[in-house]
């Protein structure tokens, strides 16, 4: 299927108008019950975290927003599922491999249609998260 077909079987024509003026996400939340060895994993793919206050709470900036590991706590989710907006399909290719490399699972990459056209590639960390790894194609 081309995305001229996948738009018509998928997308809702005509647009609904948005509620609100979203600028985007400010960041993304996990919560690994194996904290210690979540901040190394993360550690050893994005490299040291930007924020880090006290032993409980450590952030890395992705593009303009967040991504921060905590403790699982009694009640509280155990992962999130989330997908990282990459600025090429090279850059999601070379991600993934890092991801992979530090000991997360998942198949190779793939093109898909996921809203557009997107390099696609999915992995899950060693505490369970999934991660979506995409970057627009062209046509």
């Amino acid at each position: 299927m081309d995305f001229e077909e996948y738009k018509r079987l998928y997308f809702v024509d005509p647009q609904p108008v948005p509620r609100f003026a979203f600028e985007g996400l400010a960041g993304i939340a996990i919560y690994i019950p194996d904290y210690s060895a979540a901040i190394r994993f993360y550690t050893a793919v994005l490299g040291p975290p930007a924020y880090k206050e006290g032993e409980n709470t450590h952030g890395w900036r992705i593009g303009k927003d967040w991504l921060t590991v905590f403790p699982a706590k009694a009640g509280a989710p155990a992962n999130v599922d989330f997908t990282l907006m990459m600025d090429s399909p090279a850059a999601a290719e070379a991600l993934h491999a890092a991801f992979i490399a530090a000991g997360a699972s998942g198949p190779p990459p793939s093109d898909q249609f996921m809203y557009e056209p997107l390099r696609y590639a999915s992995i899950t960390d060693p505490f369970g998260t999934q991660i979506l790894i995409v970057a627009r194609r062209s046509e």
